[in-house]
């Protein structure tokens, strides 16, 4: 399993070439019941010009994790919109 501290190092990184609204630990390491086949799920929130897909390859290929991510990004507009038509996956996130 991917200890605490190199999941908080990525996110520290995306923090830091990024400057994100919020990076938002989501799924099993969440919770806190990983298996040995979890991978780390994140919703990176901040403002970017093009695609969702587009911007997290980007933020993959400047961090490089070393373990299995989910990354997930989202503009803030999107996730305004998106709660206020109640989606339940952002709003349990």
């Amino acid at each position: 399993m991917i200890p605490m501290s190199e999941i908080r190092a990525l996110a520290e990184r995306i923090a830091e070439k990024f400057r994100p609204e919020k990076i938002i630990l989501f799924g099993s390491y969440a919770y806190g019941t990983p298996t040995p086949d979890s991978d780390v799920d994140l919703l990176v929130i901040m403002p970017f010009e093009g695609r969702n897909p587009h911007m997290a390859t980007e933020i993959w290929m400047a961090t490089r994790p070393r373990f299995p991510v989910d990354l997930m990004v989202r503009k803030p507009s999107e996730v305004r919109e998106r709660l206020a038509l109640g989606d339940c996956f952002l709003r349990e996130v």
